[in-house]
């Protein structure tokens, strides 16, 4: 009798743990929600896509400005360097070919970090390439964070998987991926 109540005991402790985890996951993502297009700073936008366009043309032209102190992160400039984008773009160019524009699709604020991401969608000369450039801005107006990934079209369950969170260091190493 002992060991049945031992046993009901041990599952139902297991059985919170895992309730905790799946109430923390949509806790997180309840805390991230998409800006609606009349409240997005279009000063902010302008300066992202601008950014993002410089970044990702370095590719077709190998001649990339650095950021300034105004423009970005010291961690952001630190890993954004021209021997990084021009060893990513080299795989970027063979697979999907020259880049042509970046298209502007949604904005989403992360009210933790106090961080606004903004999603454009790169376009390249191959009409495989579904590609994705993550733009996210810090409370100064700084570019934090640059990401290049796959298109997914639904930015929240894509943010909500566990294999999707990227170290900072891997975050520029995406960087120079555009």
């Amino acid at each position: 009798m002992k060991n049945i109540l031992l046993l009901l005991t041990l599952c139902f402790l297991i059985g919170c743990k895992s309730k905790k985890n799946a109430v923390a996951k949509t806790e997180s993502t309840a805390k991230i929600e998409r800006i609606a297009d009349a409240k997005i700073d279009e000063a902010q936008r302008d300066k992202t896509t601008a950014l993002g366009k410089q970044i990702l043309m370095t590719c077709n032209t190998s001649k990339f400005k650095p950021l300034t102190e105004n423009e970005a992160t010291p961690e952001v400039r630190k890993n954004m360097t021209i021997e990084r984008l021009t060893k990513t773009c080299l795989k970027f160019k063979l697979k999907y070919g020259d880049f042509r524009d970046l298209k502007f699709v949604e904005a989403y604020q992360n009210k933790p970090n106090k961080t606004i991401v903004y999603r454009y969608k790169a376009l390249y000369e191959k009409k495989i390439a579904n590609k994705e450039l993550r733009i996210t801005v810090n409370e100064e107006n700084q570019i934090s964070a640059v990401n290049s990934k796959d298109w997914k079209d639904d930015f929240l369950k894509a943010e909500a998987k566990p294999d999707n969170k990227v170290k900072p260091d891997s975050k520029t190493k995406s960087e120079a991926k555009k």
